[in-house]
């Protein structure tokens, strides 16, 4: 198939949008992405084959180079848990992408919403996922509202909330809303009928209701999955008094998602949500096998899991409230003072062997350092909000800008030379932790930086608090890290 289409598709960094991008080029669409950070995109397989504007979604001028010449726009852009003003920074760039689409003259919007009940007051998740959809559909372009409830594939945070909870707890107290009525779908559905909703005729400005072969409840949802993992049945105890707060802070606990992103998630289980019509068969019929079942889209997605084949990931969404600013490259930079802990030693190894090891630092292989100290810490970051230790790598070998590294994102990629993290933890500032190799006459020089850019004086008073601790954890880390690379050069 072929198309003259230009497409246009925004979050293309996040889950859905990271998958969307290769379906649409592959139904023949040209493709255009609108990333505030291009250099997240440019390992990407898909990366030569489309167009990046560099951008955000909520600038006007933005939007309006984005969107010249492009006929359909996908609108993947949300504010999960991005504080209590996210329903309000939703509503906002809502109202000027409707704006933007109507000023390109665009044939057709495709939105990606919540499934949700009707007449009940909604969670604060979906009902801003309901008032994107009104906003959307009350403009003057044509647009196709798809609600989706619980995403099932691999990465998905809905999906890897269940598997971890399922995983790690043979044995649960839950909420009573675990017995409510939920009906998932696999994510290579999602992505079929969203490709398909471009080709939806134009007189046709909608929402539809989608969703998989099967109803569950979230009880049942987890022990289907025990099963097809080859788990025990779990033994899972129901209370009335557990809040969708506290419910949260309890997953945020138990599983690598965060209480932060984990609340609306919870948030929107209190409700039902089961397609109401199947409407949106009239216009995208289900494909010869039918619609991905329940126990299929589990192995499928625990098999990509176990192959190492995940292609994109909720945690390659930043953090909420987590800092997005690149380290600056000036040093007369006049942002602020940077104080930098710089230590530089030589290693008795290639440089091919350093490297190997800086790029496979943290999840299963740690930090190299004072592992009660990065534990304690990373508790401390869950219990106020941050990502603390447990998201873990995309890979246990390979680093590519924009990938989650437990508290830290992969902000730049040199091979064999430079590996530069921004923190996302709970700080009182902005930090980076910048790990380098270098040739010096034949010899290997591993230069490790840690830098911090305090915010006032609360930013003052913790780095001088940390800095007798620095000789521990950054002294062992680059020694440790220096260590197994002559060990790993050693055995090669």
């Amino acid at each position: 198939m072929s198309t003259d289409e230009l497409v246009l598709v925004t979050g293309a960094t996040g889950y859905i949008g990271g998958r969307l991008v290769p379906e649409l080029l592959a139904a023949g669409y040209a493709v255009r992405v609108l990333v505030r950070h291009p250099e997240r995109v440019e390992t990407r397989d898909w990366a030569g084959d489309v167009e990046v504007v560099a951008g955000d979604a909520e600038s006007p001028d933005d939007l309006a180079r984005a969107l010249d010449g492009a006929d359909v726009a996908y609108y993947l852009v949300h504010a999960l848990g991005a504080g209590p003003g996210f329903a309000d920074r939703d509503r906002a760039t809502a109202r000027g992408f409707a704006d933007a689409a109507r000023t390109a003259g665009l044939r057709r919007v495709v939105y990606l919403g919540g499934l949700h009940p009707d007449q009940e007051r909604l969670s604060p998740h979906l009902e801003s996922r309901r008032e994107v959809e009104e906003i959307l559909l009350a403009g003057d372009v044509p647009t196709i509202a798809l609600r989706a409830a619980v995403i099932l594939g691999s990465g998905s945070a809905s999906f890897e909330m269940m598997r971890y909870l399922t995983e790690r707890l043979p044995a649960m107290v839950a909420p009573r809303w675990v017995d409510n009525r939920i009906q998932p779908i696999a994510v290579r559905d999602v992505l079929r009928y969203l490709v398909g909703a471009a080709s939806i005729p134009g007189t046709v400005s909608r929402a539809f209701d989608i969703g998989g072969p099967d109803v569950l409840t979230y009880r049942q949802m987890m022990q289907r999955y025990a099963a097809v993992a080859g788990l025990r049945l779990r033994l899972i105890l129901t209370v009335p008094v557990l809040t969708p707060r506290l419910a949260s802070l309890w997953v945020g606990l138990v599983t690598p998602v965060p209480p932060a992103i984990a609340r609306p998630l919870v948030g929107s289980l209190v409700h039902e949500v089961v397609a109401r019509d199947q409407d949106v068969k009239e216009y995208l019929p289900d494909p010869p096998g039918g619609l991905v079942g329940f126990d299929d889209a589990v192995a499928l997605a625990l098999a990509r899991v176990r192959d190492l084949d995940v292609r994109t990931s909720w945690a390659g969404a930043s953090t909420p409230g987590a800092p997005s600013d690149p380290l600056p490259e000036d040093p007369d930079w006049s942002g602020g003072s940077l104080v930098v802990d710089d230590r530089s030693r030589t290693v008795a190894t290639s440089p091919e062997s350093l490297w190997s090891v800086i790029e496979g630092i943290g999840g299963a292989h740690g930090w190299y350092s004072w592992r009660l100290g990065w534990v304690a810490r990373g508790v401390m970051d869950r219990l106020f909000g941050g990502p603390g230790l447990r998201r873990g790598r995309r890979h246990p070998d390979r680093l590519a800008p924009g990938d989650a590294l437990d508290w830290w994102r992969v902000e730049k990629v040199v091979p064999g030379r430079l590996l530069r993290l921004r923190a996302e933890m709970r700080l009182p500032g902005l930090a980076w932790l910048e790990l380098s190799v270098e040739d010096d006459d034949g010899r290997t020089m591993f230069r490790q930086r840690a830098i911090f850019s305090p915010r006032g004086l609360p930013g003052q008073l913790y780095w001088w608090a940390i800095s007798p601790f620095h000789g521990i954890v950054f002294g062992g880390m680059q020694r440790n890290i220096a260590r197994a690379a002559e060990e790993h050069g050693a055995a090669g």
